[in-house]
């Protein structure tokens, strides 16, 4: 068997095709958005109703506000797995979970003793943050049309100048170009209309 010859997806173990395809599935949306806004949501909704046991003694953390404990962390829940499997109601998801991780403070136990609160917060500025991203070939395709755009583009090169125009020559040129002054007779000349001075 050549070590260097390709090997086909067919060969593969069925574990490296299973993480093959879920980062695939992973890239193509806001994965960790959804993922810490619905770790947000559970323990939003838990802590209201949970009983903490210590020997004979039962703690119960429940409060007048459980339904709303109940109603934020049911909808964060909701919003994470919608980033997951709808991916154009990221910046909705995003907001309303900023929002509903507000509202946590004061409704749910601050917020899940702010585990929730935080995984909420985090989550929601993930999903606003998050863009599609463009696929490799694409990507290499819009490089290799703006690399033969600016092949063909033309370059503008300037004419020839004279050099009896001062005014448009370069610096260093405008230096060593001669102007002659004129004879003194050949404006006395032009000064009596033509007539030589002597005649």
């Amino acid at each position: 068997m050549n070590a260097e010859a390709p090997v086909s997806h067919k060969d593969e173990h069925w574990l490296a095709t299973g993480r093959r395809v879920f980062r695939d599935w992973r890239g193509s949306r806001p994965f960790w958005a959804g993922l810490f806004t619905l770790f947000g949501g559970v323990p939003i909704a838990y802590f209201p109703y949970a009983d903490m046991r210590l020997g004979n003694v039962t703690i119960a953390m429940a409060t007048t506000a459980g339904a709303g404990s109940l109603i934020i962390g049911v909808l964060l829940i909701t919003l994470g797995f919608c980033l997951w499997f709808q991916q154009s109601m990221r910046v909705f998801a995003g907001i309303a979970s900023i929002l509903l991780a507000l509202v946590s403070l004061p409704v749910s136990n601050l917020g899940g003793f702010f585990m929730g609160f935080l995984c909420s917060l985090l989550g929601g500025a993930l999903a606003l943050s998050w863009a599609p991203g463009v696929p490799k070939d694409e990507a290499e395709d819009a490089d290799e049309a703006a690399a033969e755009a600016g092949a063909h583009e033309l370059e503008y090169v300037p004419g020839p100048r004279t050099e009896t125009d001062p005014q448009e020559l370069p610096y260093e040129h405008a230096e060593s170009v001669s102007f002659e002054k004129p004879d003194a007779t050949e404006t006395t000349a032009h000064a009596n209309g033509g007539r030589n001075s002597a005649g």
